[in-house]
């Protein structure tokens, strides 16, 4: 490794992979997800990071940031980001230029590893060998018969003993999903994901209906915009039901309003949304300040190094989309085993190698 490796290149493309069913949760209808791959070069090697985001972000990367950062060094992560965060000052620092930052971020991560010829892991240090998960999916335009087939599985093959269904769109069909889902996965415990869809009133209601089917997740039962409404179904919710939100905390003061307005049990953060691995592991601080516990949302083959280095850390969540994706684009996904996900420590970096031919077919 060169003393001091410049970064000589930054490289973004964009690729648009239809679902393999139509998805829908409570407030959203979707047929496909986009990822916005980055590579950054230093030093003779590649760096990998990615963000599930608009495909107009590998726009933003290719020629409004990249070119800030070349020349810098590929040891100074901070450095590159405040170069970044200042680059957005007039556009606006959170959503699409923080997915942008943070698969920034993540790439700088991977290459730094990889320069000094460390799994990433071990360069930021492990908590714990490997990372709890839970499946995620569930989508209400889900029929009953997909939904058990889903959670089942998860359950039985993955051997996760929580699952996570979406609610919302269609309240009154709700209870009823809820059986099917609590029959197919046994002693396992349900989570329920409301993406913001209900109000208040409505959210604490559905809660009491929830305990029935021993639910003991409640995500996003009101927009995370409105952390008094979460800070009020949190203070209702019955007991052993935990309340958790995060996944559009794009920066610090985000995350600090949720806890501040003590609208959580539990926090959840997003490194392709809330700055990369920089930002994930600042968050974990505030969450061991708060004595509260970091889930980590989506994502789950990027955020494996750093959910294995965070003290207070839940769990992850196994998102059917983004594991579906990392499965087929990327050497090195991870493979469940009972019910944990584990970093491949003989692999530098995170691990992960774009399979380019692969992808290719998808680029946008």
């Amino acid at each position: 490794m060169r003393d001091d490796p410049m970064i000589a290149s930054v490289q973004a493309r964009a690729y648009t992979v239809p679902t393999d069913a139509p998805e829908a949760d409570g407030t959203l209808a979707w047929d496909r997800t986009t990822i916005v791959v980055v590579h950054v070069e230093a030093g003779g090697e590649s760096g990998l990071g990615y963000s599930y985001t608009d495909a107009s972000a590998a726009a933003l990367v290719g020629k409004a940031l990249g070119p800030r950062i070349l020349g810098l060094s590929a040891l100074d992560i901070p450095r590159a980001n405040a170069v970044l965060r200042g680059a957005v000052r007039n556009l606006g620092r959170t959503g699409l230029a923080a997915n942008a930052i943070s698969a920034f971020d993540t790439a700088l991560w991977d290459l730094k590893a990889k320069l000094l010829g460390l799994p990433l892991a071990r360069l930021l240090g492990q908590a714990r060998d490997s990372a709890p998960i839970y499946g995620s999916g569930g989508f209400t335009s889900y029929d009953d018969r997909q939904l058990r087939t889903q959670l089942s599985r998860w359950v039985e093959v993955d051997g996760c003993s929580g699952v996570k269904m979406k609610v919302g769109s269609e309240p009154c069909r709700d209870p009823a999903r809820m059986q099917a889902a609590k029959q197919s996965i046994g002693k396992a415990t349900l989570f329920i994901d409301a993406n913001g869809a209900f109000t208040p009133k409505a959210a604490i209601a559905f809660a009491e209906a929830a305990k029935e089917f021993g639910v003991a997740w409640f995500e996003e039962p009101v927009t995370s915009d409105d952390l008094a409404g979460l800070a009020d179904v949190r203070a209702a919710a019955p007991p052993g039901m935990e309340i958790a939100a995060g996944e559009y905390v794009y920066t610090l003061d985000d995350l600090r309003g949720l806890l501040e307005a003590g609208a959580v049990d539990v926090a959840q953060a997003d490194v392709t949304r809330c700055g990369g691995y920089t930002g994930f592991l600042e968050a974990a601080v505030l969450c061991e300040a708060a004595h509260l516990d970091l889930s980590g949302h989506c994502a789950p083959a990027l955020h494996l190094p750093a959910a294995v280095a965070v003290p207070r850390f839940r769990h992850l969540e196994w998102f059917h989309d983004h594991v579906r994706i990392e499965a087929m684009f990327f050497d090195g996904a991870p493979v469940p085993c009972g019910g944990t996900i584990s970093p491949d420590l003989s692999r530098p970096g995170h691990g992960l190698n774009l399979k380019s031919q692969d992808a290719d077919a998808y680029a946008v």
